[in-house]
């Protein structure tokens, strides 16, 4: 069974979060399916969102529904880019990127949701074949991330999973605090 709790790869020095704990039970194919789900899911905590909520600065968090949709859309092509690059390559270069700068000069404030929503979902559902391919040892492969270190293709699926979930606590929170709540999912239900 491939370790998806720890974030770096061969390091156990770390405690672990309950969370992070559970993770490390979980099987490989529950963990592409929760990667798989993240699609759909998406689709479904934006739906319906009324265009005059979309940039209206809110809490919890500072970004808006659109910049927050439009993060979550980059943050998963980076991770997308950044597990193919393991899975084809020998210990590649996994670079970090300012999210901060990325929303300010790329405009994230003007996103359109539904756009955005329908790239992050064709983008895991195509990471989602090729995951369903590989053979269970393709998971421990590693790629080195320019500030973390050492990353197997296992902690980053678990990372992309585990990031859209923390996310939606906030997009959530947001409709809720809008007037315009949904009955929250996750990747895990």
């Amino acid at each position: 069974m491939i370790a998806f709790g720890n974030s770096k790869a061969g390091d156990d020095s770390n405690p672990q979060t309950p969370n992070e704990r559970d993770r490390n039970k979980m099987n490989l194919d529950d963990v592409i399916q929760r990667y798989a789900n993240g699609g759909p899911l998406l689709v479904y905590a934006t739906a319906e969102i009324p265009e005059e909520h979309a940039r209206k600065p809110i809490g919890p968090g500072e970004w808006t529904l659109a910049e927050l949709v439009a993060h979550l859309v980059d943050s998963d092509l980076n991770g997308a880019e950044r597990m193919k690059r393991v899975i084809a390559e020998d210990n590649p270069t996994l670079l970090a990127y300012d999210e901060t700068a990325w929303a300010k000069h790329l405009d994230y404030a003007d996103t359109p949701i539904d756009e955005a929503v329908a790239l992050f979902a064709a983008n895991r559902k195509w990471m989602t074949r090729v995951l369903k391919t590989l053979p269970e040892e393709a998971f421990a492969r590693k790629g080195t991330h320019s500030e973390t270190g050492p990353l197997t293709l296992a902690a980053l699926l678990a990372k992309y999973v585990g990031h859209l979930d923390h996310h939606l606590r906030f997009l959530y929170g947001k409709r809720s605090n809008l007037g315009c709540a949904v009955p929250p999912r996750y990747t895990a239900q």
